[in-house]
């Protein structure tokens, strides 16, 4: 049987129908959360989301836990914050496409701030790619008929700073089994989410009782789809296959988002939307390739030394 954690042999049938499967519920998720914060208020949708995604993750919750201190900051930027930011975002824009393309800036933000953080290396090519990838969004941005949806894009550009920072934090404490740590996120941020939408989205129990089926099959959906089966099949896919050579394969995710965008959604299209997103999607694969090229030399070099 050929091993498959570390060899360089093909994709099987069941992990390309992983990685295609990540791609459809990613890039759905995203025109879903748009949908989603369109009925109903931003931060009700997170909380749902959690609160939904608590329940079927309640089994990994047994101990033992990691430490609160180590553990609280970063669920709270990955959970409450980075989620809480991102719907905030949807409901504020017209076209979905922009948006969807501004968020895969939490690629070249990992890297930066693993750089800044925890002294990792960024390549030349690395660092040219974040410039490009964050001009194409300034560019994308403030087209004409995309300038109307700056608030939301900005908000999605925070959000995405978030979840890097949050990223980076989880490589600095000791492993902890992925769906136990989307567990212990769920617990936090169904509550904060939850607490703040009560707090300040004012008669949310008239918006939950008008919502329509379509509504709550994209908070089921995002719930169950991408915050727990999505999830599983990455780090499934990561523990049999380097994760360079999986990650690069979601940059195809805004693709997905974005056909439904432009062919569902009536996305309004321009030249420099498209040049603009074209050019943060290139940033960002430069950062992606920069980084799996890294991994396989840092990998060659342990075979060496061993």
């Amino acid at each position: 049987m050929t091993p498959t954690g570390s060899d360089r042999s093909a994709f099987t049938l069941a992990e390309w129908g992983a990685i295609g499967a990540i791609l459809l519920v990613w890039g759905v998720n995203n025109a879903a959360a748009k949908v989603a914060t369109g009925a109903l208020p931003p931060l009700l949708v997170g909380g749902l989301r959690f609160a939904i995604a608590l329940v079927v993750l309640l089994p990994f919750l047994r101990p033992p836990l990691p430490p609160l201190k180590q553990i609280l900051p970063i669920v709270l930027l990955v959970g409450p914050l980075h989620f809480g930011l991102i719907y905030w975002g949807f409901s504020l824009i017209d076209n979905l496409s922009p948006m969807v393309v501004a968020l895969q800036l939490w690629i070249p933000m990992t890297a930066f701030f693993a750089w800044r953080m925890l002294g990792e290396r960024m390549s030349p090519a690395a660092l040219a790619g974040m410039a490009v990838a964050l001009v194409g969004v300034a560019w994308m941005s403030l087209d004409p008929h995309g300038a109307a949806d700056l608030p939301g894009i900005a908000l999605g550009v925070f959000a995405s700073g978030l979840w890097a920072v949050g990223t980076v934090l989880v490589r600095r404490m000791p492993g902890v089994p992925p769906l136990k740590m989307q567990a212990l996120t769920s617990l936090v941020a169904a509550p904060v989410l939850l607490g703040a939408s009560f707090a300040v989205e004012g008669d949310i129990v008239s918006a939950m009782a008008s919502a329509g089926w379509l509504v709550w099959g994209t908070v089921l959906f995002a719930a169950l789809a991408s915050t727990v089966g999505a999830t599983a099949l990455l780090f499934w896919l990561v523990q049999r296959r380097e994760p360079g050579r999986v990650t690069p394969w979601f940059l195809l995710t805004p693709l997905v988002s974005c056909g439904i965008g432009i062919g569902l959604m009536g996305d309004r299209i321009t030249p420099q939307l498209v040049l603009g997103g074209g050019a943060t999607l290139v940033g960002v694969a430069l950062v992606a390739l920069s980084e799996r090229r890294a991994a396989v030399r840092a990998a060659a070099d342990r075979q060496i030394q061993t």
